[in-house]
């Protein structure tokens, strides 16, 4: 969600992420930059504190003003906030008193930003004697040229107590979390002879079967959502089982906590009990049927083209008909206008007989949204998003939904399920939503599936729970993902909930990331030992550097599983993935794949910025058209956002440009023709920019390999080469014949063309490098060196 967000990072000891400071906190001394003292790179101030730097060759640099004030000795942290795409490879910190270096530190690197992030570095010991007017500080941004860096809000400051009190609490649950984990991967990975083979939810029970190998002191355990299956021993419910195969008719509400609960939120396990201690010796699973409150029909998109992020509110909204929108996402923040305390303009809603209170004014524009969507027919997604605590008007709403763990570092939270009183919260919401979107009679519109949370790979970022491994994050973020569809399902019995990621899949290049790949993996493992559900996938396949509207130049992808990134250059991949038998609903259906958030981008208003621009969606939509896993395209910014870093991807221009405010870019153009009889004659125009002659050159013509690792993974060295021929007979390998000997020769036999059958061509491999040296764009077919 490349939005109009700020994004913060942190990594204690050497580097540590944290919030965007909104004010300079006490103690602290603001760095202004000196923008005469730089070395190979451009330099322009942008607005405020915001700088703008270009590196122009090696070793470029900035000096910052020397300080006016002696440093308080609690200020030992550099803080700022950076913009940089590309990432920095080196970051050195040179420390001068007047013109004498004392002291300096190197980090490794700055990981990539496609968004405003925070950085902060501790600066012990080398500010032991730094400090006193007129001392000044240098940066070495990197040993690259051609990078892009924006800065903002530097200074030097002391640790807030939210950050101390952090580091702290990190430290003790690192043990914690240790164990935790090594349960997790156990308990995924066990094969146990019993099991829980259905469970069936009507309106007052709940019908569990299953059956077991063991005798006596077994089982049936109930286990809540802010329970943690492999470390509980006090269930909610805990029902001897007397028989091998066994039959259980359960209350589905049950008083507990001071609510109503419904146990539709709650998986149920076997286990044994011993010594006081329970053994799992089954894997936990979920409901597998619920029923819902009303029969309503399935509905599906009638084509691919969507909106992201769409609003009643924000205009142009002839655009849903122009454009022939058929899907469209909705960005819900519920924290932002739920309460716990009743008032004037607000609605009561109970849930498990509590009540909450939404704020009307903001009910009505999403009903205006939702009853405008689906009066046209269009499909909608509900973003779920979690405020932090502050952002949230009612502090007891924030403090209920926030992740205890939350860094602050991310935009959002993980919402938190570590508590009954946090779960009844959060679901309240959803119920909300879901009772007053899912009417039969749609009095106020209707919203169609759920897409939890957003670019959860990125979720140190966006779906904050602190520094957390791949398992235990997953384990929490599949807890979010049942709930919702729990709750979900009980009115809508379509309704899909969908995993929300960015176009890194086998690699990421930052340390607090997971990679995509990961979790899709995890999530399979859930799904086949708690029981599968319909979820389906909400991928951003943006180009690999959102500023190259170009996707076809795009190197760091490859046409197997194990791709770095899944851009528009390779969506063949994501296709492919998603069709696999191991992914597939229940081992028969092909799950819902959206590209919820993507789009190219125009550098400038120029022509041939626009141009560009209109070239890589055409370039996108042909491509898409022929692979059968993606099901919808919904296209990110609606608008040009000033607040996206330099970015301007919208289909129009910024509602305030001077020129033409929120006019429309060829790209909109571009997107009304797609799937149309025109698109053709709008789209051909491009063919001669992308450097193609027919559409068919731009889709893969091989078949992507599930098993091949990716180039940049690979050891290439020859003393690993391997080789067998036609008749299965291996080469002698390294071992047989040891190393490097003199005098000894190889012949090799080669081409003078290279064939694909069935492509087009032939092309002048010659005239290609020599076009475009550093991409060169390849064919689709046969090639030959002229």
């Amino acid at each position: 969600m490349k939005k109009l967000l700020t994004l913060p990072f942190l990594l204690f000891s050497v580097v540590f992420i944290f919030a965007q400071t909104k004010q300079a906190p006490r103690n602290s001394i603001n760095l202004e930059w000196n923008t005469d003292s730089v070395h190979n790179m451009t330099v322009r101030i942008v607005q405020g504190t915001t700088i703008a730097m270009e590196t122009t060759g090696n070793d470029p640099s900035i000096v910052a003003r020397p300080i006016r004030s002696i440093r308080d000795t609690s200020a030992t942290t550099l803080s700022f906030d950076y913009f940089i795409p590309k990432g920095l490879d080196r970051f050195k910190i040179y420390f001068y008193s007047r013109s004498t270096l004392l002291a300096t530190r190197t980090i490794e690197k700055i990981g990539f930003s496609e968004g405003w992030v925070g950085y902060t570095v501790d600066l012990i010991p080398e500010v032991k004697n730094w400090g006193a007017p007129g001392d000044y500080l240098k940066f070495g941004m990197g040993n690259k040229k051609d990078v892009s860096i924006q800065l903002r809000n530097a200074m030097i400051r002391s640790l807030s107590a939210k950050e101390k009190e952090m580091l702290v609490l990190r430290e003790q649950k690192k043990t914690q979390e240790a164990v935790m984990e090594n349960n997790l991967k156990q308990y995924l990975s066990k094969e146990y002879s019993s099991g829980i083979a259905h469970i069936k939810v009507d309106d007052e029970q709940i019908h569990i079967d299953g059956n077991t190998s063991e005798n006596g002191n077994v089982y049936l355990c109930e286990v809540t959502p802010y329970m943690d299956v492999t470390e509980e021993q006090k269930f909610a419910t805990a029902i001897k089982i007397t028989v091998n195969h066994f039959s259980e008719n359960i209350n589905r509400f049950e008083k507990r906590n001071g609510i109503n609960y419904d146990r539709l939120l709650s998986k149920w396990v076997l286990a044994k009990r011993t010594d006081n201690h329970y053994q799992l010796i089954s894997h936990a699973r979920y409901f597998d049927e619920v029923k819902p409150v009303a029969n309503l029909e399935k509905e599906v998109a009638k084509g691919k083209k969507g909106l992201g992020g769409f609003s009643a509110g924000r205009g142009h909204t002839e655009d849903l008909d122009e454009l022939n929108i058929t899907s469209a996402t909705v960005n819900i923040w519920f924290a932002r206008f739920m309460y716990l305390t009743p008032a004037p303009g607000r609605i009561e809603h109970s849930y498990n007989g509590r009540s909450y209170y939404f704020d009307s004014k903001q009910v009505n524009l999403f009903d205006s949204t939702f009853l405008m969507t689906s009066g046209k027919g269009i499909i909608t997604a509900a973003i779920i998003l979690i405020d932090k605590a502050e952002d949230c008007p009612d502090p007891a709403i924030g403090k209920l939904l926030q992740h205890p763990d939350m860094d602050p570092a991310g935009i959002y939270s993980m919402p938190n399920m570590t508590n009954a009183a946090s779960v009844d919260c959060y679901a309240a919401g959803l119920d909300f939503l879901a009772s007053r979107y899912s009417r039969p009679d749609k009095k106020y519109g209707r919203l169609n599936h759920w897409i939890m949370h957003n670019e959860v790979d990125a979720g140190w970022e966006w779906t904050n729970m602190g520094v957390k491994t791949a398992s235990i994050f997953m384990d929490a973020y599949v807890k979010s993902m049942r709930l919702c569809y729990a709750i979900a399902r009980k009115y809508n019995p379509y309704s899909e909930v969908f995993i929300s990621l960015t176009h890194y899949w086998a690699w990421t290049a930052h340390p607090r990331f997971y990679p995509s790949k990961d979790l899709m993996e995890l999530l399979l493992q859930y799904t086949g030992a708690e029981g599968d559900f319909e979820w389906a996938m909400a991928h951003h396949p943006y180009p690999q550097s959102l500023f190259e509207p170009k996707t076809w130049l795009d190197q760091q992808v490859t046409f197997d599983f194990n791709s770095p990134l899944i851009t528009f250059k390779n969506l063949e991949v994501l296709s492919a993935w998603i069709k696999q038998p191991s992914v597939l609903y229940k081992g028969k259906y092909k799950r819902t794949v959206w590209l919820s958030e993507n789009g190219t981008n125009s550098r400038s208003y120029s022509d041939s910025d626009m141009a560009e621009q209109a070239a890589g969606f055409a370039y996108t939509w042909k491509k898409m058209e022929r692979l059968d896993g993606i099901d919808g395209f919904q296209w990110h910014n609606w608008y040009d956002n000033r607040h996206e870093g330099g970015l301007r991807i919208g289909l129009r221009r910024f509602p305030d440009d001077e020129k033409d405010p929120g006019g429309a870019k060829p790209v909109w153009y571009a997107y009304k023709a797609a799937d149309t009889k025109e698109e053709d004659a709008v789209f051909d125009p491009y063919k001669k920019l992308i450097g193609i002659r027919n559409w068919n050159e731009v889709n893969y013509p091989g078949e992507i390999d599930s098993a091949k690792k990716a180039t940049s993974f690979r050891n290439n060295k020859k003393d690993n080469w391997v080789a067998t021929d036609a008749l299965g007979r291996p080469l002698p390998d390294y071992q047989q014949c040891g190393p490097v000997k003199k005098d000894r020769y190889v012949g090799m036999f080669y081409f003078m063309t290279h064939v694909t059958p069935g492509g087009s061509g032939p092309y002048n491999v010659s005239e290609i490098i020599k076009a475009n040296p550093d991409a060169p764009q390849w064919g689709t077919g046969s090639h030959y060196w002229g």
